[in-house]
């Protein structure tokens, strides 16, 4: 028997095989439709119950086979699952279309949406069936039937291209390696890189050290290694992945994704893909993304031009350099904050011991909103490196199963996510508790080490949480509108709150502790960590509004006359440039938010979470930051509440009030 096909409460992992992901997802493609059939063919009237909710409920199977498909093809991939999800993913992009273009179902539903006003609904019943409507609507329910075959083809190419632009992005990551066998090329490196690549050699059956486009490897690489040469080796293979004459070059792969999405949007009656993205978000418009990014650009660019100068000023100083270039950036970067803070990225890593971290998070999270993690051996994982617990609240109710798999290892792709493998709902009045996971890339430990983690580490393994704990305290009815089911531009707000906890000292004395001696970080340390977090903001800023311009480039304009990738980025850059531009890299080609990851047109929305949440944290630093209360209001309108509700009514009531940028820029140092 198929073990996806059975039932299961956690994913049965160790009893699947790769051959049973197809017939498994043809099943569940089958069942869902039978449900789906099952809905248009019932005789009665339409009504929330038997349309509405039955729709909302409706491909649970399916949902789960292919989550744990798609999630492994992220975390624990190999040619086989690449060749599966080539396969499927037009199966299911058809299957999709099925649904929303079907004109039996679309009517059912949208009676039930012309009669909304007579229905009493609650304000989640509501926002169910607006979103459900919409998601017809903004398919192509409304278009005629040679339409709606038009627009199955574009959505068809465009899951395969985005899994081939992925793909693409993998194997240049995967395909580059920096042998090293002379001690003096590793001068200014850490031991703890040094051993690290020892052990990549190892693995490889070399002798000496390798270095890979992999961000443990990789980011470290740059930012100490002293021979300059290597340094600029290194970060021109990774600024060129994907954009070289090879057989993974996604030049084209690019301007097929953003002319087809440019033609589905004008198909359905928008000017741009950003105009119809952004009709669902908070921001709403792309006039208004732009505005919002140029505001906060002419806040941050004077400051951004001071940094920049200052830190070629350093450089010339130190080391005679003229011209500051990309590879120089992190390296100096480094030194400059050095000698400003003399804080040492390596000296704090003794007090980021992994498992102390992950202590330190869970019992915020119990401060925060009681919540209780229990590791736990007997649910299946997909690798051995992942750890799973049982999460409860305080009066020992079960909350979630959490999942969290740490180190970068073969078919892992690079970053930090997290996902879920089943949401929370509540279905025959009973509240079915979620699967929750993270997956992060972080230091490996050694034969002599631990994982120590970077401060950078440390606040990503925050971030990642954040998400998890929307996902976890979910309460709603429908699973659609449930934990980060939210508006792309809200969902960034719980994780990004939670890393500010990483910056408090009676936070930090929880669990920063060193792990040989046991002591606590020292205050000077906290201090330093707190003054060098501003420390290089304007160029940060302008980094980050950089991308999110791109992004609004790339599809708020109709882009089929765009001949040249690099020509169109350059310019796009030209208004927040600080390097000398470098010819053979781009960054579009490896731009996976935007062109695999689902934040097309939506880029922007990393800085106007941090809007949100510098904004959000104000007030628990004016309550405490373990203030129950405050705590308990965010808890109560934001992480339980899902999609439920406008996001700008969720965060008023949590806060009383609109969100400023004021507080933001106060905690960048730019006002």
């Amino acid at each position: 028997m198929n073990p996806l096909l059975q039932d299961f409460n956690t994913p049965p992992f160790s009893k699947i095989s790769n051959e049973d992901y197809k017939p498994a997802i043809k099943k569940g493609i089958e069942i869902a439709k039978a449900e789906i059939d099952a809905i248009i063919n019932n005789t009665e009237q339409s009504t929330f119950e038997n349309t509405t909710v039955a729709l909302d409920f409706s491909g649970e199977k399916l949902n789960k086979i292919t989550s744990i498909f798609f999630n492994l093809n992220s975390a624990e991939t190999n040619d086989e699952i690449q060749k599966i999800a080539q396969e499927v993913s037009p199966w299911l992009s058809e299957f999709g279309n099925d649904i929303t273009l079907n004109q039996d179902l679309f009517k059912r539903v949208k009676s039930v949406f012309d009669a909304k006003e007579n229905l009493d609904l609650t304000p989640e019943q509501t926002m169910l069936l607006e979103k459900q409507y919409k998601s017809f609507a903004r398919n192509g329910a409304n278009l005629k039937e040679a339409d709606k075959t038009k627009l199955r083809e574009i959505d068809a190419k465009l899951s395969k291209l985005s899994l081939k632009f992925g793909e693409n992005v993998l194997a240049e990551t995967q395909a580059f390696e920096m042998h090293l066998t002379d001690e003096k090329d590793l001068a200014g490196l850490p031991e703890s890189e040094k051993e690290a690549a020892k052990e990549v050699a190892k693995s490889r059956d070399k002798e000496g050290y390798i270095f890979t486009l992999d961000y443990p490897s990789y980011i470290p690489f740059l930012t100490y290694a002293d021979n300059r040469e290597l340094r600029k080796e290194m970060a021109i293979a990774a600024g060129k992945k994907a954009f070289q004459d090879n057989e993974f070059n996604n030049e084209q792969v690019v301007l097929d994704i953003v002319n087809l999405r440019q033609k589905r949007a004008n198909l359905l009656g928008y000017k741009t893909h950003a105009h119809f993205v952004l009709e669902e978000r908070m921001a709403e418009t792309p006039e208004k993304v732009i505005e919002f990014s140029n505001n906060l650009l002419e806040k941050a660019k004077p400051a951004a031009l001071k940094e920049f100068e200052n830190l070629e000023n350093f450089a010339k100083k130190l080391d005679g350099i003229d011209q500051l270039q990309k590879w120089d950036g992190s390296y100096y970067s480094e030194k400059l904050k050095k000698e400003l803070f003399d804080l040492d990225q390596e000296a704090l890593k003794p007090y980021f011991k992994l498992e102390n971290v992950i202590d330190g998070v869970f019992e915020i999270a119990s401060r925060l909103y009681d919540l209780k993690f229990e590791e736990i051996n007997n649910i299946d994982k997909y690798h051995d490196d992942v750890k799973t617990y049982n999460v409860t609240d305080a009066n020992g109710n079960f909350v979630s199963h959490f999942y969290a798999d740490f180190h970068p290892r073969k078919g892992k792709r690079n970053g930090a996510w997290m996902t879920s493998y089943k949401s929370q709902q509540i279905k025959n009045g009973i509240n079915e508790r979620p699967q929750v996971s993270i997956v992060c890339n972080f230091t490996k430990p050694t034969a002599t080490k631990p994982s120590l983690l970077t401060f950078n580490e440390v606040t990503t393994l925050f971030h990642e949480f954040g998400h998890a704990l929307h996902g976890m305290l979910a309460n709603t009815t429908y699973n659609s509108l449930s934990g980060t089911s939210v508006s792309w531009d809200f969902v960034e707000l719980p994780s990004q709150v939670l890393e500010n906890w990483c910056f408090e000292k009676e936070a930090l004395e929880l669990f920063a502790k060193h792990y040989e001696t046991g002591e606590v970080i020292p205050m000077k340390y906290v201090e330093k960590i707190k003054e060098s977090a501003s420390f290089h903001e304007g160029m940060q800023t302008l980094r980050q509004l950089s991308f999110g311009l791109l992004d609004m480039q790339w599809h708020g304009q109709d882009p089929s006359e765009i001949k040249s990738i690099k020509e169109f980025e350059n310019a796009a850059f030209e208004n927040t440039k600080l390097y000398p531009d470098v010819a053979e890299n781009c960054m579009s080609t490896a731009f996976s938010h935007i062109f695999q990851g689902g934040y097309s047109a939506g880029y922007y929305s990393y800085k106007w979470a941090e809007v949100l949440d510098a904004d959000a944290f104000e007030y628990f630093l004016e309550e405490g930051i373990f203030n129950k209360e405050v705590a308990t209001k965010f808890k109560d309108n934001v992480l339980s509440k899902g999609g439920t509700e406008k996001p700008m009514e969720l965060y008023k009531r949590f806060r009383g009030k609109e969100p400023k940028p004021d507080a933001l820029l106060r905690r960048a140092g730019l006002i």
